[in-house]
C-alpha cells in the first residue's frame, strides 16, 4: 500500500511509544502481581529496541515488529472487541496505519488489492493547515474549532461504496517545537486566524519540519454510509444543471450506498399535471433515463401504467413495490407491466410517488437485476432521501416555468432586455399596492426621444419565385395524371375517362398564364373531389397500376399535393432567413456593448430589424450622439456581412435566392409606446406616423423618373433625407471602402414619391463578395475618425 505521505509538513514526524512505555514502568512498580509480572516481560522484550522509547523514523521496524507491538497496545486493542471496533494505530491526516483489528483488516481484504486508502476531498495544504491547528490548540492553548468531517470510500466485495467517518484520538501524542520554529506573538495568531486558505502564510509562521511529533495516534472508523450518502445527495440535487458532468452515475452510485445494492439502477419520470401526463426529465447532461417509459418520451398517466392496478401509487401516493416481478407478472391484469419490466431485465423494483403538499411532482423509479433485492421493506430507506427529491423536483419546476416564461417573452413578445427594467418596475408597483388583487391601472409603457434605426435584408422577387413554383408544382401534378388517364383500362368508362382527361389538360393550359388567386385551391379541390376518387375506384393496367403508386407516393402528406418546386423554395427561404437572423442576433450582442439599446427583428421574406437609442431607455447612463453614429455604422457593417454571408451561401441552396438590403436613415428623434393589445412596440402619435410609412413602403418604391427599384440583388440601398445624413454615410462607405468591404463606384439618386412622403434620397452600393470570407470585425465609429484625420 502507498504510505501517501504528504511531501511537506510542518512536522517531523516520530511515532514513539514513549507515553505508553512510561505507564507501563509505573505498572512494573506496582505490587499488583500479574498486571506487574505482565509489564515487567514486555518491558523485557521490548528492551532491544530503544527507537520504541526515541522515535521510530524508519518504519520498516514497525513492520517487523507487528507481532511486539500487538502486545504493547493490548490495553488499547482489546482482543474482544477486535471484531466489532475499526480501529488501528496511524499518523492523523496520513495514510499510515498499522495493528488493524480484524474488523478493519476484513474491510480492506474486500476492497481488493487495489485499493488505496485516503481521505476524500483533503489535498497537501489541508493537511499542512490542519496540522498548524494542532500546533495551536496543543502548544498555544488555542480553541480553534476545526470540525469538518472527514471520511474513507472503502469499497465491499460488492463493489458498493461504504463511506466511514474517521475520528482521531492523539493522547499518545507529543508536539515539540525544534530550532526552527518561530514564536507566535498574538497578533501573528490574529493575522492566522482570518487568513486559512493563505497557504504562504502558514508555511511561514510553520516552517517545514520546524516541530515534532512524537508518539502515535489511534484512528476509530464507524459506518456512516447512509448518513454520508444522504449529504452527497443533497450536494448533488443543489448543484446546477450545468455542473453535472458525471451524468446519473453519481446518483445510482449514492443510492447503491443506502440501499446496499451493486446493481440498483435509478430512473425517473415527472407528472405533468396539465396535460395528464408523465414525460422524460429533460436533463441532457444527467442522461437519467424512465424504466416505465423506456423508449418513450411521454406518455398518457392513464394508459402508462400497461394496465395495472396501481391505486397505491397514484390514488393512496404510496410506494409501488414488485419484489419478485416474474411472480408478479403471472397475476392477471399484470402481465402487460410485469413483460415491460422482464423485457428489460428488471426482477425486482420500487416505484415511488414524490409528493409536495398533496400534489404528485413525479415518480422515482428504483430497479434491480435481481428478484427480492428490493422489497417492501428496504422501501423505507426512501424516507431518508424523499424530502430531498421533493424539494428538488419543486425547485426545477419552478425552474422551468421561468425558463418557459424567458422563452415566451424571447420568442413570443418583444420585452427586450433593454426595455424590460420599467416593466419590472411597473410590475413591482402593482405588488407593492395595499391589495394588489383590486383592479390595477397599468401605465402605459412610453420611452421618449429615441433614435430610430431601421433594416432589411429580402429575398429578391419572392412572391415571383414562389408563384413560379406552386405552378411548376400544379403541372407536374396534372401531367402525371393526365399519363395516368392515357394508360387507364379500355374496359373503363371512356367517356368519363375522357372527360376529366379534358379538363384535366384545360386546367394544365391555364397554368401558361399569370396565376390566379384562386388558381392553386380550385385545381387542388378538383383533383381531390374529382380525380382521386376514380383512381382509386377502378382497375387499370399494369403500367397503369405502376403510374399511380408512384403519383400517390409522390404527394405531400399534409396537402395531397405534389410539393416538390414549393419545398426546395421553402427549404432555401427557411435556411437563408436563419442564418441572416442567426447572424444578425449574434452581432446584436455586441452592439449592446457600443450602448444599450432596444432591438427586435422578425422573419418574413427575409429578415428586418428595428432599432431604438436614446437616453430614456438607458437612464442610467449619460447619453452621447456620438452612440448613435457608432450604431449607424455596426447597422451598415452588419448588412454587408449578411450579404457576404448569404453570397457565399447561395450555391449550396436548393433553390436559388438573390437578396436585396436595405437601411432607412431618420435622424429626428420619436416616441415609442407599448401596444398592450399588440404586445409590441410601435410608434406614437401622428407626428411619428411618416417614418412608419416610409418603413412600410419604401423597399417597394422605384427611382424617380424610372421603372427601376431602389433595391438591388448584392447591394446596399441607404434611402435618407437630409444633407447631414448623406454626408454621414458617404463617410461610413469611404470608410469600409477602405477596408475592402464595399465597392468603389457609388450610386446616389432620389426616390419616387411616396404617398405623403416626398423629398427621400438613397446611396446604392455593392459588397464585395468575390473570393472573399466574411469580415466579422467591428469597426467603431473613432476607428472612421481615426482613419479621416
Amino acid at each position: 500500500m502507498d504510505y501517501h505521505l504528504f511531501k511537506e509538513s510542518p512536522f517531523k514526524t516520530l511515532i514513539s511509544f514513549h507515553k505508553l512505555i512510561e505507564t507501563l514502568d509505573e505498572i512494573a512498580a506496582t505490587n499488583v502481581d500479574y498486571r506487574s509480572n505482565y509489564a515487567k516481560a514486555l518491558l523485557k522484550e521490548i528492551e532491544p529496541f530503544p527507537e520504541f522509547r526515541t522515535g521510530i523514523e524508519d518504519f520498516n521496524l514497525i513492520h517487523n515488529n507487528e507481532t511486539l507491538i500487538k502486545y504493547l497496545l493490548a490495553d488499547l486493542f482489546p482482543t474482544a472487541l477486535t471484531h466489532n471496533e475499526i480501529k488501528a494505530v496511524t499518523i492523523p491526516f496520513q495514510n499510515f496505519t498499522f495493528n488493524y483489528t480484524e474488523r478493519f483488516k476484513k474491510i480492506l481484504h474486500n476492497a481488493g488489492t487495489t485499493f488505496d486508502m485516503a481521505i476524500r476531498d483533503f489535498d497537501g495544504n489541508q493537511f499542512y493547515i490542519l496540522n498548524c491547528i494542532l500546533i495551536l490548540n496543543t502548544f498555544y492553548n488555542q480553541h480553534f474549532d476545526f470540525n469538518k468531517p472527514l471520511f474513507y470510500d472503502i469499497p465491499d466485495t460488492n463493489g458498493i461504496m461504504k463511506h466511514y467517518r474517521i475520528l482521531y484520538n492523539a493522547d499518545f501524542m507529543e508536539i515539540i517545537p525544534t530550532d526552527k520554529a518561530t514564536t507566535l506573538t498574538p497578533e501573528d495568531i490574529d493575522l492566522l486566524m482570518d487568513n486559512y486558505d493563505n497557504i504562504d502564510l502558514w508555511k511561514d509562521k510553520f516552517p517545514s519540519e520546524s516541530w515534532i511529533l512524537k508518539g502515535f495516534g489511534i484512528v476509530s472508523l464507524f459506518d456512516a454510509s447512509i448518513e454520508s450518502a444522504v449529504s452527497n445527495l443533497k450536494s448533488n440535487l443543489l448543484k446546477s444543471e450545468k455542473n453535472h458532468t458525471d451524468g446519473n452515475q453519481n446518483f445510482e452510485t449514492i443510492f447503491r450506498s443506502i440501499f446496499k445494492i451493486s446493481d440498483l439502477k435509478v430512473g425517473f419520470i415527472i407528472y405533468n399535471e396539465e396535460d395528464e401526463k408523465f414525460v422524460k426529465p429533460p436533463y441532457d447532461d444527467k442522461k437519467i433515463g424512465s424504466f416505465i417509459l423506456h423508449d418513450m418520451q411521454e406518455a398518457d398517466c392513464k394508459n402508462l401504467l400497461f394496465g395495472c392496478s396501481l391505486e397505491n401509487l397514484l390514488e393512496q401516493n404510496k410506494p409501488f413495490v414488485i419484489s419478485n416481478v416474474a411472480k408478479f407478472a403471472s397475476t392477471p391484469g399484470n402481465e402487460k407491466l410485469g413483460k415491460h419490466f422482464l423485457g428489460l431485465n428488471i426482477h425486482s423494483c420500487i416505484l415511488a410517488p414524490v409528493i409536495k403538499n398533496g400534489k404528485l411532482l413525479g415518480i422515482i423509479e428504483l430497479v434491480s437485476a435481481k428478484p427480492r433485492e428490493l422489497n417492501s421493506i428496504n422501501a423505507n430507506n426512501l424516507n431518508l432521501i424523499l424530502p430531498y427529491l421533493v424539494d428538488t423536483l419543486e425547485r426545477y419546476n419552478n425552474d422551468m416555468q421561468h425558463h418557459i416564461e424567458a422563452i415566451i417573452q424571447r420568442e413570443y413578445t418583444a420585452i427586450h432586455p433593454s426595455v424590460y427594467w420599467k416593466f419590472r418596475r411597473e410590475a413591482l408597483k402593482y405588488f407593492q399596492t395595499n391589495n394588489p388583487n383590486k383592479d390595477y391601472i397599468f401605465k402605459e409603457i412610453v420611452f421618449k426621444e429615441v433614435y430610430p434605426l431601421y433594416g432589411q435584408i429580402d429575398i429578391k422577387g419572392s412572391s415571383e419565385h414562389r408563384n413560379e413554383t406552386v405552378k411548376e408544382d400544379l403541372k407536374n401534378q396534372l401531367e402525371a395524371l393526365i399519363l395516368i388517364f392515357e394508360n387507364q383500362n379500355s374496359n373503363s368508362s371512356l367517356v368519363l375517362l375522357e372527360q376529366r382527361k379534358f379538363e384535366l389538360q384545360s386546367f394544365y393550359e391555364q397554368l401558361e398564364f399569370p396565376l390566379k388567386a384562386d388558381t392553386e385551391q380550385q385545381i387542388q379541390l378538383y383533383i381531390e373531389k374529382e380525380i382521386h376518387p376514380i383512381l382509386r375506384n377502378t382497375k387499370t393496367t399494369e403500367i397503369g397500376e405502376t403510374l399511380e403508386q408512384n403519383y400517390f407516393e409522390s404527394l405531400d402528406e399534409k396537402t395531397g399535393m405534389f410539393y416538390h418546386s414549393r419545398k426546395k423554395f421553402d427549404n432555401a427561404m427557411s435556411i437563408v432567413n436563419k442564418k441572416l437572423a442567426s447572424i444578425l442576433d449574434k452581432k446584436q450582442v455586441e452592439a449592446q456593448n457600443i450602448f444599450p439599446h432596444y432591438y427586435e427583428r422578425f422573419k418574413t421574406d427575409g429578415v428586418e430589424h428595428n432599432l431604438y437609442i436614446g437616453a430614456s431607455i438607458t437612464p442610467n447612463k449619460d447619453f452621447d450622439s456620438i452612440y448613435l453614429h457608432n450604431l449607424r455604422l455596426w447597422q451598415l457593417q452588419t448588412l454587408c456581412e449578411m450579404e457576404l454571408e448569404h453570397h457565399q451561401l447561395k450555391s449550396s441552396l436548393p433553390y436559388e435566392l438573390d437578396v436585396t438590403s436595405l437601411i432607412l436613415v431618420f435622424s429626428s428623434p420619436i416616441s415609442i409606446r407599448f401596444r398592450m393589445d399588440e404586445k409590441r412596440f410601435d410608434v406614437d402619435g401622428t407626428y411619428n406616423a411618416r417614418y412608419e410609412v416610409v418603413k412600410k413602403r419604401i423597399d417597394k418604391a422605384n427611382i424617380k423618373g424610372t421603372k427601376e427599384r431602389i433595391t438591388e440583388k448584392e447591394k446596399i440601398t441607404i434611402v435618407y433625407s437630409h444633407n447631414t445624413e448623406q454626408t454621414e454615410y458617404l463617410n461610413y462607405i469611404k470608410f469600409l471602402q477602405f477596408k475592402n468591404i464595399l465597392e468603389p463606384a457609388v450610386e446616389e439618386f432620389e426616390v419616387e414619391e411616396l404617398q405623403g412622403v416626398s423629398g427621400l434620397r438613397a446611396i446604392r452600393v455593392k459588397v464585395i463578395n468575390k473570393n472573399k470570407e466574411p469580415d466579422s470585425k467591428n469597426y467603431s465609429y473613432q476607428d472612421l475618425l481615426d482613419e479621416l484625420n
